[in-house]
């Protein structure tokens, strides 16, 4: 016995997986396993794609494994397996890289670079590892067919991906919104929600406590907080709650009178002063009231009467800041959704790489998270902030470039997957979920939760979107679902090769039914 088990103590299993690799790969063991079970019931899997322009690490290994072991299983219960591999090749790392390599930082040196020779780097480096990862997939005895994988960057995914939205437009769920979104500008383009919560940071930002004087008294005024100070150039209105306690407070021993609005419950936490009250308010009696604006830019497009005023809002509370919420309607869903119900204009100075455009003299080009300390001075300067101090909290950052994420206004092509929200809750419901957790808890509450789906980026690299608008008439629009749609739409010949990336795709236009000239969104 002794010996036998030294014997078996020095197996090389290094050597042993090898020669058990060669032999499956010489007796085609994989591709029987198939064919072998022509009768039995067919079980697609299609592997979430693997990027293939970087290298492959130990997770994929433990993730993969896993995909196998079902595959297997259904292998085993008699079924037919068909395993299709396949390789990711659009979107932002790919882009990144690229980026990195030419030395192009933001959306304006990629376009003067020029899109056809970036998208052109973008196709050679997304299979730069691809030796790498196939090596590691027979290495670890994973079975997937990688003869003929599908590739994201190919006309057919491209034109199945098309399909997939025309059916959808046929629907009625396919349409184009304005939403407030989290965008990166580091990266340009709007996040998904999944996105937005890999690359929560917990940072030190500067926040303050403004006066807003109230039109009918120049020595009062309401006090509002924010802790991001960039957005106060765009105050178009300040939301009260109409439940809430207010109090008008009066700062003793002032050199001037001085009088300030703010919750009861929040007063003595946010006044540093002596002060005595003076009455106390109920949050509807304030509003309408108006009061002067911080900056003047937004006066150059609406008038006074448009905005500037105290408006209702539920959302207010006493958890922090005073029980006034400032409300710059292009930086945040409730500010938009606030000023929308109220008739209040959007004002954005802000481009989408994320800088202060020129009509804002003093801050004009500043990035804006850099704009906040410039800012600050000038309410300084001019007597309008009560106070500053730095606040602690977690806010969001673009998970691959590490840059700040804003509340943006971003016009989008959304997947109207609400429409069909109740739908999904009741077929969770039948779903025999392990652990039942997932699907009561984290799956479930995401369902019930569940919001339009943005789809469309404001990238390069990528899928374009099959929409057509006439640009006579920006309502009208048309969705192709296939290369043969297409064809037949712009009268090209069978025997033209199209490549379905921009430049290219972009360049195919036809007659719009107004009289105009239908041309592809860029999205």
């Amino acid at each position: 016995m002794g010996k036998k088990f030294q014997e078996v103590k020095q197996v090389d299993y290094s050597k042993l997986e090898l020669e058990i690799l060669s032999w499956w790969q010489k007796n085609r063991i994989f591709e029987k396993s198939v064919e072998s079970r022509e009768d039995g019931i067919p079980f697609t899997f299609y592997e979430g794609p693997p990027t293939a322009n970087g290298k492959p690490g130990i997770h994929h290994v433990m993730a993969r494994t896993v995909k196998d072991l079902f595959c297997r299983y259904k292998t085993m219960k008699g079924q037919k397996v068909l395993r299709k591999g396949g390789w990711d090749t659009h979107g932002l790392p790919v882009e990144i890289e690229i980026e990195k390599e030419l030395g192009l930082k933001g959306r304006i040196e990629v376009e003067q670079f020029g899109l056809a020779e970036y998208n052109a780097r973008c196709r050679e480096s997304v299979l730069k590892y691809k030796g790498l990862w196939d090596d590691l997939t027979n290495r670890m005895g994973y079975w997937v067919d990688l003869h003929n994988p599908y590739i994201t960057f190919e006309n057919d995914y491209i034109e199945s991906v098309w399909w997939a939205i025309s059916e959808l437009y046929k629907k009625g769920y396919l349409y184009k919104g304005y939403k407030i979104q989290w965008y990166s500008p580091g990266s340009s383009t709007v996040l998904s929600s999944h996105e937005v919560s890999l690359g929560y940071k917990e940072v030190q930002d500067p926040s303050v406590y403004v006066k807003f004087q109230l039109d009918e008294a120049e020595d009062t005024y309401f006090l509002a907080w924010t802790t991001t100070p960039w957005t106060l150039v765009s105050n178009m209105v300040l939301a009260v709650n109409p439940k809430l306690n207010y109090q008008l407070v009066r700062i003793k021993d002032a050199e001037k009178p001085t009088h300030y609005i703010v919750a009861e419950a929040l007063a003595a936490a946010v006044i540093q002063e002596e002060y005595e009250v003076l009455r106390d308010i109920k949050g509807e009696e304030l509003v309408g009231k108006t009061y002067k604006p911080l900056f003047d830019y937004a006066l150059d497009k609406f008038d006074k009467s448009e905005a500037w005023r105290v408006v209702p809002a539920d959302f207010v509370t006493t958890e922090d800041g005073t029980g006034i919420v400032h409300i710059a309607p292009a930086y945040g869903a409730d500010d938009y959704d606030t000023a929308h119900k109220e008739g209040v204009p959007m004002f954005n100075p802000v481009d989408r790489d994320g800088c202060f455009i020129s009509d804002i003299t003093e801050f004009a080009g500043m990035w804006f998270k850099d704009a906040d300390k410039e800012i600050i001075r000038n309410l300084k300067d001019r007597g309008i902030m009560y106070k500053h101090v730095t606040y602690l909290h977690n806010y969001p950052h673009d998970w691959r470039k590490g840059t700040p994420l804003m509340s943006y206004p971003v016009e989008s092509w959304f997947i109207r997957t609400t429409a069909v929200r109740e739908r999904m809750v009741a077929l969770n419901k039948e779903i025999n979920w392990k652990p039942a957790s997932t699907g009561t808890g984290r799956f479930g509450t995401w369902l019930e939760n569940n919001v339009d789906w943005a789809i469309s980026r404001q990238r390069f690299w990528g899928t374009p979107l099959p929409i057509w608008v006439s640009d006579t008439n920006p309502d009208y629009f048309e969705c192709i679902g296939s290369v043969d749609e297409l064809r037949k739409k712009a009268g090209i010949k069978k025997n033209v090769e199209i490549d379905l990336h921009r430049p290219i795709i972009d360049e195919i236009t036809w007659p719009a039914p107004d009289g105009g000239t239908m041309r592809r969104i860029p999205d």
